[in-house]
């Protein structure tokens, strides 16, 4: 690989390639072992060790520096998602190498909820010590009905979760290999913020949800972004302390968050704070000011 890439098109371009449906395998528990394992020795600090034992399923890790950022990356991808090869649709980790790894951004929804990955990658760049964990494939993908859940496609994620009997609906399973690494960081202790979105009209009055899921530990994280995205003119719903659609309540990923006693928060957002640069560039910076100060902590 390169030794210069943008991280941010890099992202953009690994979404496109996603289809509405097909291109999704339920991974086998031996799979995920494998990947947690070599993920693991990653976030140790152990590069070739984790290259190595990636591979004995077919995943591969890659080094870059962020031409648009500066920070230097491994990518952790699926090697059989290439031309050619069966798409799994297991997904991407990418991780800081200039720091041990303090927080994490999760991407469950990518292109269904429009803008979540471009918005993540701005979130990775904005402090040290960052992982993101990104899906590898649309939410509806391996269902029969296709398009059901889809934001990009008008519907919205209006219903706390959409459909959760849809395979490679992340947020809802714990069959995946995106459930399988975020339990490993929640394993360790660090917190995570997990980005969703919404259509402008399916929360009347708010632009973005803020909530800490299932638990409670993170409410003083939820209100310093609250406050932050309030300065910025976003009219937020805080369901913490008021009734909230799209709490993410049933979510996964905050319910193991929250057996764990480990900091959580579930951010929805409407289109129009995922369209356009300007606009995500604000909201990133929002979100920034939480997790550099997750990157300072050294519990």
């Amino acid at each position: 690989m390169a030794e210069d890439i943008d991280l941010l098109d890099r992202v953009t371009r690994f979404a496109g390639e996603f289809g509405v449906t097909g291109g999704y395998r339920t991974p086998t528990q031996a799979e995920k072992a494998i990947i947690v394992d070599g993920v693991s020795h990653l976030f140790d600090g152990n590069v070739d060790k984790a290259r190595d034992r990636l591979a004995e399923v077919d995943y591969t890790l890659d080094t870059f520096t962020d031409a648009g950022g500066g920070r230097r990356f491994a990518e952790v991808s699926d090697a059989a998602g290439r031309p050619g090869s069966a798409h799994r649709g297991w997904g991407r980790v990418y991780v800081d190498l200039g720091a041990p790894p303090r927080w994490s951004v999760q991407v469950p929804h990518p292109v269904a909820d429009q803008g979540t990955e471009r918005l993540g990658a701005r979130v990775l760049r904005g402090a040290p010590g960052g992982v993101m964990v990104m899906a590898g494939a649309h939410r509806t993908a391996g269902s029969a009905a296709g398009s059901g859940a889809a934001e990009a496609e008008g519907a919205g994620d209006v219903a706390d979760g959409g459909d959760e009997g849809d395979p490679a609906d992340m947020a809802h399973r714990t069959d995946s290999v995106f459930h399988a690494v975020v339990a490993e960081l929640t394993r360790r202790g660090l917190p995570g913020i997990q980005l969703h979105g919404f259509a402008d009209d399916s929360v009347p009055g708010s632009d973005s949800v803020v909530s800490t899921g299932a638990g409670s530990r993170a409410v003083p994280d939820a209100e310093r972004l609250a406050d932050k995205l309030a300065g910025q003119d976003v009219a937020v719903c805080r369901a913490w302390s008021a009734p909230c659609k799209l709490s993410g309540r049933t979510n996964e990923q905050g319910r193991l968050a929250a057996r764990h006693g480990t900091r959580f928060l579930h951010v929805e957002l409407s289109r129009t704070l995922r369209s356009g640069s300007r606009r995500m560039d604000e909201t990133a910076r929002a979100i920034t000011y939480v997790t550099t100060g997750w990157s300072r902590d050294t519990r």
